[in-house]
């Protein structure tokens, strides 16, 4: 597909424009700073970008102060009574130093116990979580596949999970290969399964056309719930888009 790519000034907002071989033009604004980002047809010039982004600059101002105003997470220090999240609920940290193999488990519904020996610092205990994190993703796959392959009609070639800086999940769909971010272990579990299956619908609809968003309310009739879930979810040190 035939892309162009560059920024313009609207109303001191900087804002992207990517023109493709698409029919109608779509305004989208993002989290974390509220990045504005136009995806055009090809047949419209700068100008005309430039006036539609005029006409919605009072509902870009509002998502951009809606994403000031979110809360974020600070860093984690890996250390005993800190907050830290699993399939959307919230469990404080309990760092228990001994000897043995590394691990993480959970205690009841309210309580992440951290095993490691009393010289690791604050990254090494950090790897342990995420590959914890990364198992506990990794175990939901096989189940979801079998549930949504045959409801969405394609099959998947691979899920991989990544650390994403932009995006909560991408695909190839050439290669019907998934990838998701690590941090939706983090999320419900609705918005990790909305995730999974907006991924395969791009598999046959490339872009986020009028008939993408019609697949997806027929398949996932919530699936607008769970995005806007996701862009309210208090943000990460490395911030994300979806």
């Amino acid at each position: 597909m035939s892309t162009d790519r560059h920024h313009i000034d609207v109303g001191g907002i900087a804002v992207q424009v990517v023109r493709k071989e698409i029919k109608n033009l779509h305004v989208g604004v993002y989290p974390p700073a509220g990045r504005v980002r136009v995806a055009a047809p090809l047949r419209f010039d700068d100008e005309a970008v430039r006036l539609a982004v005029v006409s919605r600059l009072g509902w870009i101002r509002r998502k951009q102060r809606a994403f000031a105003e979110q809360a974020r997470q600070s860093q984690r220090e890996l250390v005993t009574g800190e907050s830290h999240y699993f399939q959307g609920r919230r469990y404080l940290l309990d760092v228990k130093e001994e000897p043995g193999r590394p691990d993480v488990r959970l205690v009841g519904h309210t309580t992440m116990e951290l095993r490691v020996p009393s010289t690791f610092d604050r990254d090494q205990r950090d790897a342990v979580l995420q590959r914890w994190y990364r198992r506990q993703l990794r175990a939901m796959f096989p189940q979801l596949l079998a549930k949504w392959e045959p409801r969405v009609g394609e099959s998947v070639s691979e899920v991989r999970i990544k650390n994403m800086k932009t995006r909560w999940g991408s695909c190839n769909a050439d290669a019907r290969r998934i990838w998701l971010n690590l941090e939706l272990a983090k999320k419900p579990a609705a918005c990790l399964e909305y995730v999974l299956v907006h991924e395969m619908v791009h598999f046959g609809e490339r872009q986020h056309t009028t008939r993408f968003q019609e697949r997806m309310d027929v398949l996932m009739p919530t699936w607008r719930t769970h995005r806007d879930e996701l862009n309210r979810a208090p943000l990460a040190h490395e911030e994300w888009e979806y």
